[in-house]
């Protein structure tokens, strides 16, 4: 079977079970036929105000069954969307519009004049058929702008899908989906957006929280998820009770990404919903190779992320572009077949003249090539000559049984260059030199020299966190 559109996919869907629930939200249950007329609706107006084959049309709404119509109609209209948070600042958003302009918005308002602006996705029904178009790139988000200024990440896949088969292996065909995180996340949507053309019903939180997260599982039967690390800390912080494993037995399995998890965190995920159910992929929104480790690989190769899928291949190289031998860290670079997967806006590549990739990840591969990271090399924090990964720091500190969050960063020092420090969230009433010493008994000289306490959480709901920003926020003085 070749890939057939995305709209067509929806429209089968429609016309086989018009009344299946496709869609699940706070305001209720959305089906089949209700999701198909609302696509219509849509890609009528959007041609209607001048959106043509193959343009962006951005989409910034909170989640919710009006995002996936907004992407369904955007998809029916032959353009690409590009999902944003809707948290970014004026300023950001102008930033990406100017390095690429829409041709319309959806949901909050553009910062540039003169883009077609649709403030929601509510409207009456379009009679006339559409054709059956499909746009060359079928997703352009923004980066969380982790490692600096947001770029747009132009898919090189077009909107069209071969559903014979699972689009991964630890991806199902068939599933009730919970949706935690944003939508408007590169990972998130793909695998809500892959899921549902491939069969998925979607059970979407506005956002997570950990209470509603087990109760949605349990109402719906749920039987697949995506978490980050900060997700499944909150999920275990929960009393016993109201995270009894008996309340999510519908779970086949889980993938968690995003961020680094720390080993003890994993751990004791695992021992609450059980090895066989748990699996991590790492991966960019480039999707320039990943890796997938199931739980019970991790439990023999603890901190590893799993070995490379989909036609990936890795190398560890050292600064001078030569490959390192298994146990030697270096710079991560992979290859997955195609070596044009995907094409920068606002930012240049850093793949090479042979297709080789890196998300800038420093690690290395064991004899039996599964990958470890040890932390982002552009975060890699260098007291007097000795490189410390912030992971490592972080997971010592979210060790202690009263750190909810941790974060660390490099601070500027005129004797060693840099030094540690950390912001933390703590709970049950923890005090700061308690943390520091729990962290100096398990790192040494490495462990930081100032604790910064704050009740906010240090990272996104997709994750993410921008140590420079944090180290501009807390330690403004030594920068």
């Amino acid at each position: 079977m070749t890939g057939r559109t995305f709209s067509a996919i929806l429209a089968d869907r429609a016309t086989a079970d018009p009344g299946e629930p496709l869609v699940v939200d706070a305001a209720g249950v959305m089906t089949a036929a209700e999701l198909d007329a609302a696509a219509s609706a849509l890609a009528h107006e959007l041609i209607a105000r001048g959106v043509g084959r193959d343009d962006t049309v951005a989409v910034s709404m909170p989640n919710g069954w009006d995002f996936v119509i907004a992407c369904f109609g955007i998809w029916r209209a032959g353009a690409t969307p590009q999902p944003l948070s809707p948290d970014l600042t004026t300023a950001v958003r102008a930033d990406l519009e100017r390095i690429a302009p829409p041709a319309a918005a959806i949901g909050s308002p553009p910062a540039s004049a003169g883009v077609a602006w649709l403030p929601d996705v509510d409207l009456p029904p379009r009679e006339g058929s559409l054709p059956d178009v499909a746009a060359a790139c079928w997703k352009a988000p923004a980066t969380s702008g982790s490692t600096g200024r947001p770029k747009i990440v132009r898919a090189a896949a077009s909107a069209t899908l071969d559903t014979s088969h699972p689009v991964a292996a630890f991806l199902p065909q068939r599933a009730t989906q919970v949706v935690a995180g944003p939508l408007w996340h590169s990972a998130v949507f793909t695998y809500a957006f892959r899921g549902l053309l491939t069969g998925h019903r979607l059970v979407i939180l506005d956002r997570f929280d950990p209470a509603r997260w087990v109760a949605a599982v349990e109402q719906h039967g749920a039987t697949w998820g995506l978490l980050v690390p900060t997700m499944m800390a909150r999920l275990l912080r929960l009393p016993p009770a109201e995270r009894a494993v008996e309340r999510v037995a519908s779970i086949e399995r889980v993938l968690h990404m995003g961020a680094p998890c720390a080993p003890a965190l994993k751990r004791a995920f695992l021992e609450w919903l059980g090895p066989q159910r748990v699996d991590e992929v790492y991966a960019g929104s480039e999707s320039n190779g990943l890796t997938h480790l199931t739980g019970t690989e991790w439990l023999s190769r603890p901190g590893s992320v799993g070995r490379p899928i989909g036609g990936t291949r890795l190398r560890i190289r050292d600064p001078r572009g030569r490959d390192l031998p298994a146990g030697e860290n270096g710079l991560v670079w992979m290859r997955r077949g195609d070596a044009s997967a995907y094409a920068y806006v606002g930012a240049v590549s850093r793949r090479d003249e042979e297709g080789w990739d890196t998300l800038g990840d420093i690690g290395h591969v064991d004899a039996d090539g599964y990958l470890y990271l040890h932390d982002r090399a552009d975060d890699l924090i260098n007291r007097g000559g000795d490189k410390i990964a912030p992971a490592l720091v972080e997971a010592a500190l979210e060790s202690h049984p009263h750190v909810e969050e941790a974060v660390a960063f490099g601070v500027a020092d005129d004797e060693l260059g840099q030094v540690v420090h950390a912001a933390v969230r703590l709970v049950d009433g923890a005090s700061p030199p308690e943390v520091l010493a729990h962290a100096r008994s398990r790192l040494g000289r490495r462990a930081p020299v100032a604790l910064h306490v704050t009740a906010e959480p240090l990272r996104n709901d997709a994750g993410k966190v921008r140590r420079a920003a944090l180290a501009l926020r807390f330690a403004p003085a030594h920068n």
